[in-house]
């Protein structure tokens, strides 16, 4: 995305040179004469940046810099002094200011600061989507046709700065296309954010949205910054966007609308420029008719829609999920993980109601809980080995059982010595209750 800068300068001769200097380095520049055209400026767009002469007539560059802070705090700021202001340069600095230089100044030197300055933007920026991305961005596993159609999908629409509504079953990866439509558009070196809508209590998502002022209500001691600013150039992921409340329903089509925000007990809009994607769980054509979310906004924000397949519809991609969770999980043990051709089976066979996220939820105990590095059959949850098994003849399910039983065993003495002999920790590894651990150990004269 292109940089935008505003320079505010009253002196016509030096506000030119600077103006078109930084446009030959490729800069989208604007320029104000005044502390007040400034700010008309910033309310209308979206800067990085501002450099600001401090002596101005009417509004200088100290009062500009309070201003500008309280309504676009994101706007890194730069103040140009002459000689003998260095003590209210400094001061501006202790207000909030990135830097300050002296003039008159080489006009290399100024580009240099502009692009340190930028550059730290973007370290910024990349911090703020590792931090909502849980540290690393995963792959998306599947080579099915529903879901190559899907991503294909994905790469045409991540271009764009349309809104997307991705919808799929709970577990089905959700968080993981919106992140890709995020980190292959031209906004992924800006910041990517994310919330979940149905996590924040009502009476405090307009804040966490919009951000708030200082004494907007009890306990706001300070100014603090909504996601939606935080997400200023880059993208916001609203997950489980059906379980928004109605009255921010009507907020948030604002902010779409009119792309400018306003904090808890601020008195001013706030300009953005952010991508949203939202994701839900829910089918958002049936809450309209239910009267529980707004026809207005599902279509606003239907611009793009995306439908995630649910694992069942896609069993193609079960082994090749599988394989990849065993293999993560492997590293992290240091083992080599590898299915036998009936867990293997057994494993396609089944629908998972919780999709993705429960096939890898239920790989992760067996890799814990498996005596060894090859899955056997018997080492699947019963309602994943009854269909093979039954399959078997009587000497086999026979020789299983006891196979089983010393299975089963060596599960109950790995659990408690990770747990130092704490039954009841042990027992919820196992994903049994204590008695019926307490059972087992008896029969097995543990």
């Amino acid at each position: 995305m292109s940089i935008r800068i505003l320079v505010a300068e009253d002196e016509e001769i030096m506000r030119i040179t600077v103006l078109d200097h930084l446009r030959t380095q490729g800069w989208q520049v604007d320029a104000a004469a005044t502390g007040g055209q400034a700010l008309e400026l910033i309310k209308k767009n979206s800067y990085q940046l501002m450099l600001s002469d401090i002596r101005m007539p009417g509004m200088d560059g100290e009062t500009l810099l309070g201003e500008v802070k309280l309504l676009a705090p994101r706007i890194e700021v730069v103040m140009m002094t002459a000689h003998g202001s260095a003590d209210t340069a400094i001061r501006c600095l202790k207000k909030g200011a990135v830097d300050y230089i002296q003039k008159p100044f080489d006009l290399d030197d100024l580009s240099f600061r502009i692009k340190r300055i930028l550059e730290m933007q973007e370290v910024k920026a990349r911090c703020v989507s590792l931090e909502h991305c849980g540290g690393k961005r995963r792959p998306i596993i599947g080579s099915s046709a529903p879901m190559q159609k899907m991503l294909s999908l994905v790469s045409r629409i991540a271009s764009s700065d349309s809104s997307v509504l991705i919808q799929g079953e709970s577990g089905t990866g959700k968080e993981l296309v919106a992140a890709a439509i995020h980190f292959e558009s031209r906004r992924a070196d800006k910041p990517y954010v994310r919330i979940n809508c149905a996590a924040i209590p009502a009476g405090l998502m307009e804040s966490e949205l919009f951000g708030h002022e200082k004494g907007a209500f009890t306990g706001a001691e300070k100014m603090t910054v909504g996601k939606f600013e935080l997400a200023d150039r880059g993208t916001i992921l609203l997950d489980e966007i059906g379980d928004m409340p109605l009255a921010l329903q009507v907020k948030l089509l604002r902010v779409l609308q009119e792309r400018e925000i306003e904090r808890v007990g601020g008195t001013r809009p706030i300009p953005i420029d952010v991508r949203v994607l939202c994701a839900t769980a829910k089918d958002l054509a049936a809450e309209v008719k239910k009267g529980t979310f707004r026809e207005d906004l599902f279509y606003r924000l239907q611009v793009i829609p995306v439908e995630i397949p649910p694992l069942r519809e896609r069993s193609a991609d079960v082994l090749e999920l599988a394989n990849f969770f065993l293999s993560e999980f492997g590293r992290e043990r240091g083992l080599s993980f590898a299915l036998s051709h009936d867990a293997a089976t057994a494993l396609q066979n089944y629908r998972y109601p919780g999709n993705v996220r429960e096939l890898r939820n239920l790989l992760e105990r067996i890799s814990v809980l498996a005596p060894t590095a090859k899955i056997e059959v018997w080492d699947l949850p019963l309602e994943l080995r009854g269909e093979v098994l039954a399959t078997e003849t009587d000497e086999i399910e026979e020789n299983l059982a006891r196979v089983v039983a010393k299975s089963e065993k060596e599960c109950i003495l790995r659990a408690l010595k990770k747990t130092a002999g704490n039954k009841t920790e042990a027992a919820t590894i196992l994903g049994i209750s204590r008695k019926n651990l307490w059972e087992k150990m008896k029969s097995y004269d543990l």
